[in-house]
C-alpha cells in the first residue's frame, strides 16, 4: 500500500511497484487514517508510508499498524517509511514507532523496489546511505547507557550489536570478525531474541540509547 497526501506521489510510487511481476500494489491512502482502515481490511505486507500529511500523520499511523496484527492475514505489515531527510527532524521516532526502515523519496526506482523487498522478507532497511544518516542526525539525545541491560549478552554478541548499529550487513560484519555470514546470523538472531527486540532497526536505535554507537557528525551541502 503507498501513503502520500499527494497523487501524483501516489501514482508515481504506484507504477514503479506495479510494474513488477512479483509486486503489487492492493491500496493507495492519501492521509493515515485512511491507511490504517485500508490496513485492516486489505492486510497489506508492505507499507510505503509518508511522514508528513494532514490529519493522522504518518508516524501515528506506523505505531497504530505496528501495534496489532491486521486480520485476515493475522500479521502486521511492515512499514517503510518514504522521507525528504533534511526536512523530517523526528524520524528516529517512526524507528520507535515501529517502521522497517526508511527510503528517501528521491530514490531510484531500483532501490524503492529493492526496499520493498528487503522489509517484505523481514528484514529491515538498514542501506549504510539512508538509515545510518538518519539516525546519525537524529539520535543526539540518547538516554544514559543502562549496563544491566546488556548483562545478558556475551562478549561476541555485544560486538555483533555494536557493527550492526554502524550500519554493517552479516556479511561485512562476517569479514570484519572473521567468521561465516551463518555464524553472524546466528550472533544476531541471539541477542535480538536476548534483548526482546523484532529487527535490526530496533537493535540499532538500543545500541544508540545505550552508548554502544553514537552519531557521526556529516556536513550538510
Amino acid at each position: 500500500m503507498v501513503v502520500d497526501d499527494q497523487a501524483v506521489v501516489r501514482a508515481g510510487f504506484a507504477a514503479i511497484v506495479d510494474a513488477e511481476p512479483d509486486l503489487h500494489v492492493v491500496a493507495e491512502a492519501q492521509d493515515g487514517a485512511q491507511a490504517v482502515r485500508l490496513a485492516r481490511e486489505l492486510s497489506p505486507d508492505v507499507v510505503l508510508m509518508d511522514i508528513r500529511m494532514p490529519g493522522m500523520d504518518g508516524l501515528t499511523a506506523t505505531r497504530l499498524l505496528t501495534a496489532e496484527p491486521t486480520e485476515p492475514a493475522g500479521a502486521a505489515p511492515r512499514v517503510l517509511v518514504l522521507t525528504t531527510f533534511d526536512q523530517d527532524a523526528y524520524v528516529h521516532d517512526a524507528l520507535r514507532a515501529g517502521a522497517s526502515g526508511f527510503l528517501l523519496k528521491d530514490a531510484l526506482p531500483e532501490e524503492l523496489l529493492a526496499g520493498i523487498r528487503v522489509v517484505a522478507s523481514g528484514e529491515a532497511m538498514l542501506a549504510p546511505t539512508v538509515t545510518r544518516r538518519l539516525i546519525d542526525a537524529f539520535a543526539d539525545t540518547a538516554p544514559a547507557p543502562d549496563p544491566e541491560l546488556l548483562t545478558s549478552l556475551t562478549p561476541r554478541e555485544r560486538e555483533v550489536l555494536t557493527l550492526v548499529a554502524a550500519g554493517h550487513t552479516n556479511a561485512e560484519i562476517a569479514g570484519t570478525l572473521g567468521v561465516t555470514t551463518g555464524t553472524v546470523k546466528s550472533h544476531v538472531n541471539a541477542l535480538l531474541g536476548k534483548l526482546g527486540l523484532r529487527d535490526r532497526v530496533q537493535a540499532t536505535i538500543l545500541a544508540y540509547d545505550l552508548g554502544l554507537a553514537r552519531p557521526r557528525r556529516t556536513h550538510r551541502e
